[in-house]
């Protein structure tokens, strides 16, 4: 008996044994996990004092509405940015570049505007004989009062004064209130946007009244894009109502810009991306990775030196030797801020802005890199990525432009040697995987599905550029 006593006391220690054991492995997991958290929220809180350092240093702050919008402006200017009347053959819109499906821009390396049908990389050129020059930029944030440059070479330029430097010159309205509504006016003039060539025929048949002006005729051409949306009734009715101080006859290309760019910036401008959120106080808006990658942005590789402050661009020009594509803005060659102001820098764009920039490919100011790893690789290199660059994986009437004759290559590399930017401290591929998952914390909610903003119909009756053909 006493052996059986004995057996089961030891097979009872032995589960005792068993049951301290377990305790004692739970506690050091329970330990360890506690340890870990505590690291882990000490390394987040080390990568949110880091980042804020960083973000003081390049003057990077959370930016708000400060105005309550004009809805009447809003209509009449949605109403305008969808109808090809504006268009000197009535075949393009301001929509057809800038589609809300494509993010606010048209999703190839340089846009097809009048004589061109489809939307998106599905559009073709029909009665156009050519390209336009540059990439369609994206229209979000645009209405933030922090820009005093618009378009690629910076050609409209705000002064302290509050007047600007514009192609117009003293033929600009005295009346335009701000750069964006300024903007406005320039599509409409250029030919291969949307005003056509003389001779042109619009898609009823009838005589193009837009293109007989001179290119030099801004006055008499703002007027003529007026007289048509004037005959329309419903026209009428629009202006009247967001402009109900004004008579008709008084109505001119001041309240056409300024209702574009009133609704261009309350409709295109989003607050709720991470970085937003982030930015407001948020800190657990962005991801650990995302909070990486945003600390070598702003410190190791150096990317807001220039891609700074709330709209991620200090609005300046570099040489990037970026290759050269497109018809060009004289004789083939597009100099880019030369052509503004005489810059001796030939080559020279403006920093581009970097909201919801993974919506808005392609890059550069020529589309010439379809990513944004493409493009990073670029600034770490621009010399040799300029060297090994081929267009193979471009439109074909894209592919077509690129331009690499020894004169232009001699020009551009010349240039780059006075003048280029300093080269992207190099980065290993888990960094530049970094900053691109920190760049798609720069993504709105609000931006990624924009289809409802496209409207049944316009007061013209022309077609509204709705997205059927696009290729998905």
């Amino acid at each position: 008996m006493r052996s059986h006593h004995f057996v089961r006391l030891m097979r009872n220690l032995g589960l005792l044994n068993l049951v301290v054991s377990l305790t004692y492995l739970c506690c050091v997991i329970s330990l360890s996990l506690v340890l870990l958290g505590c690291t882990q929220n000490r390394r987040s809180l080390d990568q949110d004092d880091t980042l804020q350092q960083l973000l003081n240093a390049h003057d990077v702050e959370i930016s708000v509405k400060t105005s309550d919008p004009d809805e009447n402006k809003i209509v009449l200017g949605a109403a305008l940015f969808f109808d090809s009347e504006l268009s000197g053959n009535r075949d393009v819109s301001c929509a057809t570049c800038h589609h809300p499906l494509l993010h606010t821009a048209d999703q190839r390396s340089l846009s097809i505007g009048t004589g061109g049908i489809g939307l998106g990389e599905s559009r073709v050129m029909i009665g156009a004989t050519e390209t336009t020059p540059r990439n369609s930029t994206d229209l979000f944030q645009r209405g933030s009062d922090q820009w005093h440059t618009m378009f690629w070479d910076g050609r409209l330029e705000m002064r302290p004064d509050g007047r600007f430097n514009s192609p117009a010159d003293d033929e600009l309205p005295d009346e335009i209130s701000n750069i964006l509504a300024a903007q406005a006016l320039f599509p409409i003039i250029s030919r291969t946007e949307m005003r056509g060539e003389k001779g042109d025929r619009d898609i009823h048949g009838q005589p193009n009244e837009l293109a007989q002006y001179e290119d030099w005729q801004h006055t008499q051409i703002w007027q003529a894009v007026m007289d048509r949306l004037l005959a329309i009734p419903e026209y009428v009715d629009l202006f009247r109502a967001a402009y109900p101080e004004v008579e008709k006859d008084a109505f001119s290309i001041v309240h056409f810009a300024d209702a574009l760019a009133a609704y261009q910036a309350d409709t295109y401008t989003f607050y709720d991306a991470p970085w937003d959120l982030y930015l407001a106080g948020d800190l657990s808006a962005l991801t650990e990775i995302e909070k990486e990658g945003a600390i070598l942005f702003f410190g190791k590789a150096a990317c807001g030196q220039c891609h700074s402050g709330y709209l991620l661009t200090d609005q300046e020009f570099y040489h990037l030797a970026v290759p050269h594509l497109g018809p060009g803005k004289v004789r083939d060659y597009d100099f880019g801020r030369y052509h503004a102001d005489q810059d001796p820098d030939y080559f020279a764009f403006r920093t581009p802005p970097l909201r919801n920039v993974a919506l808005t490919g392609p890059y550069m100011h020529n589309g010439a890199y379809h990513t944004l790893e493409e493009v990073i690789w670029h600034h770490m290199s621009p010399l040799e990525s300029f060297a090994r660059y081929q267009p193979t994986h471009l439109e074909e009437e894209v592919r077509q432009t690129y331009l690499a004759d020894p004169y232009l290559v001699g020009l551009m590399l010349d240039s780059y040697e006075m003048h280029g930017s300093a080269d992207t401290p190099s980065l290993t591929p888990e960094e530049i995987d970094r900053l691109i998952v920190f760049l798609g914390a720069l993504t709105s909610p609000a931006a990624q599905d924009l289809a409802h903003l496209i409207p049944a119909d316009v007061p013209s009756g022309l077609p509204v550029v709705s997205g059927r053909d696009v290729q998905k």
